[in-house]
């Protein structure tokens, strides 16, 4: 890499060219992880078509990107701050740009599903980089204004997403939803060098890579099993061997994580009992959001008769809804605590996933399918929110950074685990996915399903959540939290840094 510009990290103002600079990198370096997120499901049938694949093959499209992000995430916050955030951001940048190419060329299936893993860890190396380096470089009395910035830009650039996706899709080819990314790095790489300053820790803790091999060998045994369960049936020897792997992988990394000096995840966390329900609420809510948009833009395509635009902005409410209402039920989290929001917003999006379920052969957009995701994103929202505060609140101050990322990986294999069970819970198979009447109903099924997982995590946050309300003070303000899950659905983790306190008293031991 280039030299680091002249500026000092943790002293860069707002409106100054570097700052503006930094705010660029960021955005667009987001937006690039943002609009895969959002056009990937969007692509799935027409992937589908040119490959000839089954639904397997559409499965690990998806999962195979979530899992090495959700393996490898505090990883790369770990190594952003040891060997520099701009260093590992630009890093992840290029490795998520070259990977994009790889999807966008790629010839069979097989491939794409590859690239799309390699892709995944280009995103784990970029994605805590955004807010690591908005929270490092700027002076302490305008990181705030940056962070909400940064959300607001980010938040768009997510929102545009099914637009210039679908368009891509249904002009020109699914191919160039990756392709897109190459000029978006450019600018990055560009502009990070010109403008953004280095910055690290100065810390000496060791790398937890046993604790990420084994997360990663754990939940792709178990997906696996998942997937191929599917086509192969539940009793195939393979879907055993790597069902048993899997099982046996996620037991080692508890065991690991138990005995390591530096554990990618600490257990200790999960004393906290708020903590332990926050996650328990993440995994149920987020499982079932993943297995919704799965389904939901294929469901439009094939059932419907929507055109990929129209499947792309038929989604859009849930978007502008998270924009528009994150703040506000951030403020009144602070004012009345999370268990209320949380316990209506689980039923609210039961009931939106409910309508959803009954939109049958025809579905009427105005009539279905609007109504449905307005009940459903106003749930959402008061899912998405309240759990962040419960998570930062269940800990110290200190080791906010890695509980954020600990939930922010529970989201991400809570979603890939949901793809790859749902449609062997729901009986979709081989190429059922592009046959209307097998959709329909599997589609219909999946929708009770994932209202029945947002309806416990509903009554997860009733039973298990406390309410804390800290009342504001002349001297001591309270300010409306940041969402690290409200943005764009696909969107990148807010900051997962390691328990970086803790590390430091290790090194001195």
């Amino acid at each position: 890499m280039a030299g680091s510009p002249s500026a000092v990290a943790g002293t860069v103002r707002l409106g100054t060219p570097v700052g503006r600079g930094v705010l660029a990198t960021t955005i667009l370096g987001s937006a690039m992880a943002f609009l895969d997120g959002t056009v990937v499901n969007i692509a799935l049938p027409a992937i589908g078509k040119q490959f000839g694949a089954a639904l397997a093959g559409l499965q690990w499209t998806v999962t195979g990107y979530t899992l090495t992000l959700a393996a490898f995430v505090l990883v790369g916050g770990s190594l952003g701050d040891r060997f520099g955030r701009r260093r590992v951001f630009l890093i992840g940048v290029v490795w998520f740009a070259l990977a994009s190419l790889a999807c966008g060329l790629a010839p069979s299936i097989g491939f794409l599903v590859a690239f799309r893993a390699l892709q995944g860890v280009g995103s784990a190396l970029l994605t805590p980089g955004a807010l690591a380096l908005i929270q490092s470089v700027f002076h302490p009395d305008d990181r705030a204004k940056a962070v909400g910035a940064w959300s607001g830009l980010a938040s768009i650039a997510g929102a545009a997403g099914p637009l210039v996706g679908g368009w891509l899709i249904e002009y020109a080819s699914w191919r160039w939803i990756f392709l897109i990314n190459l000029p978006l790095a450019a600018a990055v790489v560009a502009i990070a060098l010109r403008y953004v300053p280095e910055s690290r820790e100065t810390t000496t803790g060791h790398f937890d890579v046993p604790g990420a091999v084994l997360g990663a060998v754990g939940l792709a045994g178990v997906t696996y099993a998942l997937v191929e369960a599917g086509a192969k049936g539940l009793g195939a020897p393979s879907v055993v061997l790597t069902g048993l792997l899997g099982v046996a992988g996620l037991v080692a990394f508890v065991l690991v994580e138990r005995r390591s000096p530096a554990p990618m995840m600490p257990l200790s966390l999960f004393g906290s009992r708020e903590f332990s329900a926050a996650n328990a609420l993440t995994l149920t809510a987020y499982g079932a959001l993943g297995a919704v948009f799965f389904f939901f833009a294929t469901y439009l395509q094939v059932v419907g008769g929507y055109k990929p635009l129209a499947a792309g902005l038929a989604s859009l409410p849930t978007t502008i809804v998270m924009m528009l209402l994150s703040s506000r039920v951030g403020g009144l989290t602070t004012k009345i605590g999370p268990r209320r929001l949380m316990t209506a917003g689980g039923a609210l999006t039961a009931v939106g996933t409910l309508i959803l379920a009954t939109a049958g052969h025809h579905p009427n957009y105005w009539a279905h399918i609007f109504p449905a995701l307005l009940v459903f994103s106003l749930g959402l929202v008061m899912i998405a929110v309240p759990v962040t505060v419960t998570v930062l609140n269940s800990t110290t101050v200190e080791r906010a950074g890695i509980a954020s990322g600990v939930n922010n990986a529970v989201a991400r294999a809570a979603g890939a685990l949901a793809v790859a069970a749902f449609p062997l819970l729901v009986g979709l198979k081989g190429e059922g996915y592009a046959d209307p009447a097998e959709l329909e109903p599997a589609f219909s099924k999946a929708m009770m399903l994932s209202a029945l997982l947002f309806a416990v995590s509903g009554a997860i946050a009733w039973f298990g959540i406390r309410d804390r309300v800290v009342q504001p003070t002349p001297e001591h303000p309270v300010e409306e939290p940041q969402c690290q899950t409200c943005l764009p659905i696909g969107s990148p983790p807010m900051e997962p840094h390691r328990d970086r306190d803790a590390d430091r008293q290790r090194a001195g031991a």
